[in-house]
């Protein structure tokens, strides 16, 4: 729980209440490789908290699976509509490898926005992601498949390191034997 709380600490301190009752709600969950965290199709009624593993975002296209995201340790993982709008997600969420997530259900959330410290760091948090998320979409729009692999190698290494060739292949929008090329060139 320390790393949540490391977390939630660097966006908004919490008081020793507050801190209470996030260590209440967020509940532990292993999932092993393979393991599905969100289907598509389904309402995502928890957000998480990866405190170790990997884990894909992906939807279907055709028959093919297409990575939209890889998440390592530290990050809150969820089907943002789903979860938010309590709709059926559109996306998939599964474990590339054992992976330890807390969680915290929808219900649960609506018990901790109502302390005063949570709801702070949970705007906090909200605005935090908004912004990378835009700022990232515009920078990554425009790269090109080598500027993509090297932008995920400086400043998202873990990535590169745990997830499998076919994934990150996806996630930059090359196939593997492109992206083998890319990375024979930049070695």
């Amino acid at each position: 729980m320390t790393e949540l709380l490391d977390v939630i600490d660097s966006f908004q301190e919490l008081d020793s209440e507050t801190e209470q009752a996030v260590r209440k709600y967020f509940i532990e969950e292993k999932f092993q490789k393979g393991e599905f965290i969100i289907t598509e199709d389904k309402i995502c009624s928890k957000i998480y908290f990866i405190k170790s593993g990997l884990v894909r975002r992906f939807y279907l296209e055709d028959g093919v699976e297409v990575t939209k995201w890889i998440y390592t340790d530290n990050q809150f993982i969820t089907s943002l509509s789903s979860f938010f709008e309590q709709k059926p997600s559109f996306e998939n969420f599964q474990a590339s490898e054992e992976t330890i997530l807390y969680s915290l259900s929808y219900d649960d959330e609506q018990i901790l926005l109502e302390y005063p410290l949570f709801s702070k760091f949970h705007i906090k948090l909200l605005r935090f992601y908004l912004s990378k998320l835009n700022e990232f979409h515009h920078f990554y729009a425009s790269m090109n498949a080598q500027e993509k692999y090297l932008y995920l190698l400086n400043t998202l290494p873990q990535i590169i390191l745990k997830a499998k060739l076919k994934d990150i292949a996806s996630l930059i929008g090359v196939s593997p034997e492109t992206l083998s090329r890319i990375r024979t060139q930049i070695n």
